[in-house]
């Protein structure tokens, strides 16, 4: 298939070139598709007309986004942004009285060709001297460095009725054109914005003042300016700019991307690892191409910028306490600090860190990336105390002592499947097993492990015990394309050498034989997913071998803790009356599953805390609108693959904990991350790419440094400027 991209402004006949390109394949019997973008009517607005040949039936209808040749007819509009997305080696053929060999440099990898279009076409009469029709001529000339016959461009002209004059300047054209056949220099990659070329003025060149006629009298509708909710911001459990921090490495300020990422969040590091991204699932680019690859750039602002100095903190009297030390009650107690309360935390286990250090392995996240991330809270007037478990009791003491109690303890409680019908001598929980053999001392060799489960925890199990020498096999109830588990965790497991049987469900287990019924996908169940019924027959039930099972169906909250009301009792026993208010949170209240979940679960308490105790409410006063992906101009972008993490082979994980995925690649002056980050589309956000401001048929568009402004006296409300906008930030109000 060959692709063609024609730029020109509106009144110089780009649409109508296209649909003669487009003939003279057809009428040499090939397929031809050839169609213009809206408002290409406007006279002086930019105009893109597509082309598409093929010897064979064209069924895409999109946009074309990486051309094979491109057709340039306006003369302002010559400038590096027309070789967007064009393939390297096509031919560039432009509307210039300028030789090849003077505009070759500028577009270095390319094929050039040159035609003085403008004074053809004056010469056969067609147009004005102001606004010449050139497509005629440039047809002659495209057809001639394409290698076309002349005479299937009169074919193309009598087939349209295009003869006379517009003959006569294609012919010349067609004898006139000089090109460079052989790129010049290597090409380089574009930016993935098409930057405008010159842009339209209103004052009259002339005389320099503003029309007569106030033409915005004429509208029926406006355009504003507006900032919009990016769907990755959106989507971020933890709240983070994320938007933001991206453009923060696009601008080499990975100090500044940090501390975005830190007035939200503790744990970047962290969530660089383990976070499943719901913002990646958000990303409107993965709609074009595929996602950003926003947790890899996390990790890596995390582990290659300066932590900011400590913020500066106010002074109150008041002392709050934090039960749990898991990702919501650090990340509490965190912004509770940065606010300068007192915050004291108190954890049961030997180590701060809850699930992050207990229920995750260290190939995932090693042991110094969180104590890196805890140090960091600790600066902020936070205090510790583990090896200390809280009873309801103490929950009363605690409340005569301190302001505020935040409790965040997760999830305690374990679920079982039938309990009584398996061994308690070689069955355990996903999370205790995770917990117990972490230090990867204890050996499991040639035992067959059988992990029951299909998220987080059972991936994370399946994997450790193949580290400890097992062979394992996961058996899960519904399908693979079911489970909630990480997609990429659950492809580095099989990469590893976990099995996985879908659709089937444990009964029992003896002798070392575990009993399965077989499984079938029935109607959705309030999580959205295909509920599992048994399946019947004969065949309906199976068994394999297995020395060792592993539970890991999920855990519910432990309740016990809390206070009931204002008197407190046990066992019928009056144990005093409650003090300071009583919060939760994290999966404790949410049972959400993520450490993204709990951190900011663990914000929005401290800003409840604050709230009661000292009057301030820093909650947003309402969520911004996000941006549609219909409001989104894919046109702008050059589909460009994502830079992923370095991993380790397969057969080097399973020789020890070191961590599997290594991050994006340290190049010089953080390449990689980079281009990463260029990627990002910055949706609903404008980032003064100025293609409004090229679109504008009327010029009413000012720009002052970074703010826009429209002049409505002269503003027809055509609305070019919101549909070209490449990320939806302006939007057309009725009158």
């Amino acid at each position: 298939m060959i692709e063609i991209v024609i730029f020109g402004r509106g009144g110089q006949g780009g649409v109508t070139l296209a649909k003669l390109v487009a003939m003279t394949y057809f009428l040499q019997d090939q397929y031809a598709q050839a169609f213009g973008v809206y408002a290409a009517e406007r006279s002086g607005a930019p105009v893109r007309a597509f082309v598409r040949i093929d010897s064979k039936e064209i069924i895409c209808r999109n946009q074309i986004y990486e051309p094979d040749h491109v057709i340039v007819l306006e003369r302002t509009l010559i400038d590096e942004r027309i070789t967007t997305g064009l393939k390297p080696g096509g031919w560039i053929v432009l509307n210039s009285p300028r030789s090849p060999e003077e505009v070759a440099h500028l577009f270095p990898g390319y094929r050039v060709a040159c035609v003085d279009a403008n004074a053809v076409a004056i010469e056969n009469n067609l147009g004005t001297r102001t606004t010449p029709i050139v497509n005629t001529t440039m047809l002659g000339a495209a057809a001639r460095v394409l290698g076309e016959q002349f005479s299937a461009v009169e074919a193309a002209l009598a087939e349209l009725r295009f003869l006379g004059p517009n003959l006569s300047a294609a012919r010349r054209a067609y004898e006139c054109v000089l090109s460079l056949p052989n790129p010049v220099g290597v090409s380089s990659p574009q930016p993935p914005i098409r930057m405008p070329g010159a842009t339209l003025s209103i004052l009259d060149p002339a005389s320099g003042t503003l029309p007569t006629i106030k033409t915005g009298t004429w509208a029926t509708q406006q355009p504003r300016q507006r900032q919009l909710q990016s769907p990755c911001n959106g989507g971020c459990p933890a709240g983070n700019d994320v938007r933001g921090f991206v453009a923060a490495v696009r601008e080499h300020d990975l100090d500044k991307a940090l501390a975005l990422l830190h007035a939200t969040s503790p744990f970047p590091g962290v969530c660089g690892r383990v976070c499943p991204a719901p913002c990646m699932e958000a990303c409107h680019r993965s709609d074009f191409d595929q996602a950003v690859n926003i947790r890899e750039l996390e990790r890596y602002v995390a582990d290659h910028a300066n932590p900011p100095p400590p913020a500066a903190k106010k002074s109150f009297r008041d002392r709050v306490a934090v039960i749990g030390s898991g990702p919501a009650g650090l990340s509490a107690a965190y912004h509770l600090g940065r606010l300068g309360y007192a915050v004291h935390v108190l954890e049961s286990q030997p180590s701060l860190g809850g699930v992050m250090r207990n229920g995750i392995p260290a190939y995932r996240l090693p042991a110094d990336v969180l104590d890196r991330e805890i140090q960091l809270i600790l600066t902020q007037g936070v205090t510790a105390e583990t090896a200390k478990p809280v009873s309801k009791g103490d929950v009363v003491k605690l409340s005569q002592e301190y302001s505020a109690i935040f409790i965040a303890t997760g999830l305690q409680e374990l679920r079982s499947l039938n309990p009584g019908d398996f061994d308690p001598s070689v069955a355990m929980q996903g999370i205790d097993f995770l917990d117990s053999y972490r230090s990867g001392e204890r050996r499991l060799d040639q035992e067959r492990v059988v992990v029951i489960g299909g998220g987080n925890t059972a991936i994370d199990a399946a994997r450790t015990a193949r580290r400890l020498g097992a062979q394992v096999q996961i058996v899960y109830r519904r399908t693979r394309a079911e489970m909630p588990a990480i997609r990429e965790e659950i492809e580095e497991a099989l990469e590893e050498g976990v099995c996985l049987t879908e659709l089937l469900a444990p009964l029992s287990l003896k002798g070392g034989s575990l009993l399965c019924q077989r499984m079938k996908l029935g109607e959705p169940d309030a999580s959205g997913r295909r509920r599992p019924v048994p399946a019947e027959g004969a065949q309906g039930r199976t068994v394999m071998p297995c020395d060792r099972l592993i539970l890991a169906t999920g855990q519910s909250a432990d309740l016990s803790i809390f206070p009931e009301g204002t008197e407190i009792k046990e066992n019928g026993q009056l144990l005093g009356l409650a003090g300071a208010p009583i919060f939760s949170g994290g999966d404790l209240q949410t049972n959400e599953g993520t450490v993204a979940g709990a951190i900011g679960s663990g914000r929005k308490a401290a800003w409840h805390i604050h709230r009661l105790l000292a009057g301030e409410d820093l909650f947003p006063a309402a969520e911004a609108e996000t941006v549609s992906l219909e409001s989104m101009r894919f046109s702008a972008f050059n589909r460009v693959p994502p830079r992923e993490a370095r991993l380790r082979n397969p057969e080097e994980r399973l020789l020890d904990f070191n961590e599997v995925r290594l991050g994006l690649e340290e190049r010089p002056g953080d390449a990689e991350a980079l281009e990463e980050s260029r990627r990002c589309f910055s949706c609903g956000s404008c980032t003064h790419c100025d293609i409004c401001r090229a679109n504008c048929p009327e010029a009413v568009l000012a720009r002052r440094g970074d703010e826009y402004s429209f002049n409505y006296d002269y503003c027809k409300g055509c609305g070019l400027c919101q549909f070209e906008c490449p990320r939806g930030v302006i939007l057309m109000e009725q009158l």
